[in-house]
Parts: C-alpha cells; structure tokens; sequence
C-alpha cells in the first residue's frame, strides 16, 4: 500500500514520504520538548523566588505591585521567568 501517490502542489508524495516525515518530525519534536538535565527551570513559582532572593512572600507581592517584577498567573499560582530574576539579582530592571 506504499504505492500509493498524494499531490501536494506540482509534487508527487507517495506514503513511504510521509511516513519518513513523520519519523522526522516526531524525532525533532522529541529533542525540544525531552528536557535537558544541565538546564534550568524557564519558570518559577513565587516560593522559588522568596528562596532565591531570600525575600519574604509580602516583599514579593510588593515588588509585583510596583511593577519591579513581572509575573504570570496560571489558576491561582504566579510564576516568574528565570531570565528575569537574574536581571533583578543583577541589579538590573529593564520595565
């Protein structure tokens, strides 16, 4: 059944194409989403935060409030970009 032909534009596919498209595909899809041991989290919850910059949670609602830090919420969590609070351990604020 591999015989078989698709027209994609002025192109002929047969299934044997897709089908090594598919294995390509699902092998590059494998190597961004699989995660990678040395990195760091992108991400991190507000408990992270108060460890990292040895804050309490209210000095962080305040740096929220005053636009200092930016934040995401997702349900009723709050997370905070890794790249950010680096720039803010580095003494950099680029709001």
């Amino acid at each position: 059944m591999l015989n078989k032909i698709y027209r994609h534009g002025n192109r002929n596919l047969t299934k044997a194409d897709l089908i090594q498209f598919k294995s390509e595909l699902l092998s590059e899809i494998k190597t961004i989403i699989t995660p990678n041991q040395t990195t760091q989290s992108v991400w991190l919850k507000s408990s992270e935060v108060c460890k990292l910059l040895s804050i309490s949670q209210g000095t962080l609602q305040n740096l929220r409030i005053s636009g200092t830090i930016q934040y995401s919420k997702i349900g009723d969590t709050l997370f905070y970009k890794t790249e950010d609070i680096n720039k803010l351990m580095e003494g950099g604020n680029e709001n």
